[in-house]
């Protein structure tokens, strides 16, 4: 399931011409129990932070 989303997200981002290199499932979350999977955005350079933030805020004005 989680890899479902994951690959929405990268879609998504994908789609407003974002890509985040380390988009991923954070493994040690599937240790807790009860078991809440978290995906990992991971790092990002500041063009693809301000790529990012413009596409939410066009996003938000709809």
């Amino acid at each position: 399931m989680p890899d479902t989303h994951l690959e929405e997200l990268r879609t998504a981002l994908e789609a407003n011409g974002i890509t985040l290199p380390s988009l991923g499932i954070d493994l040690p979350s599937f240790t807790a129990l009860p078991v809440r999977p978290l995906i990992a955005l991971g790092n990002c350079n500041l063009a693809t932070a301000e790529a990012l933030a413009a596409a939410l805020r066009r996003a938000a004005e709809r």
